[in-house]
């Protein structure tokens, strides 16, 4: 009984002094670092659907199969060209190409709705060949569930030397080196 009553004392004697110290300050949380070559992104949203929704019908093969509209803010100085590609890297066969835009003047801040399939655009800049084997945009077409589609803008610092209806391997390779900031909006489409 001696030995309990002892023991008790002892425990209640390190939980007083551990307590008189009264509670530890956590440390403060470092600010996260950023290295000086890392940036913000472009924002890219549009006026058809947000970022994670679902992309309207009339912007996919099930509609009209017009081209969403899209807006983007926060290019850098440097950035001479816009370019865009939009993809769906759920389809079965591997990632489906979209659309493929590029050598926009960098001063466009975005797209109307239904911008034409033509090779040359009047905002300047050329549209390339989707998956489709199509210049221009080719909207949504899952063969069935919910599908994943990645719109993406890149400033890019010079014109690239491409010409009208490139495909998106030839963008990708030429833009390589080139790219100084980028942005993408996701929206989704089931079937």
């Amino acid at each position: 009984m001696r030995t309990r009553a002892s023991a008790f004392t002892i425990l209640s004697s390190l939980a007083l002094l551990g307590c008189s110290t009264g509670p530890r300050p956590l440390p403060p949380e470092a600010p996260a670092k950023q290295s000086p070559n890392q940036k913000s992104e472009i924002k890219v949203t549009s006026a058809a659907f947000n970022e994670g929704q679902p992309i309207p019908r009339q912007h996919t093969c099930d509609g009209v199969n017009v081209s969403p509209p899209l807006e983007w803010s926060g290019l850098p100085k440097t950035a001479k060209t816009v370019a865009i590609v939009a993809d769906d890297p759920d389809a079965p066969s591997g990632t489906w190409v979209h659309w493929v835009v590029y050598n926009l003047p960098a001063d466009n801040i975005g797209f109307v709705e239904n911008v034409p399939a033509t090779e040359t655009l009047k905002a300047g800049g050329f549209q390339g060949k989707n998956d489709f084997e199509k210049i221009g945009y080719g909207g949504p077409c899952p063969p069935r569930g919910t599908h994943h589609y990645f719109f993406r803008v890149y400033a890019v610092d010079s014109e690239l030397a491409l010409k009208a209806g490139a495909t998106r391997a030839e963008l990708e390779q030429a833009m390589q080196g080139h790219i100084v900031l980028q942005g993408q909006l996701m929206g989704t489409y089931s079937r």
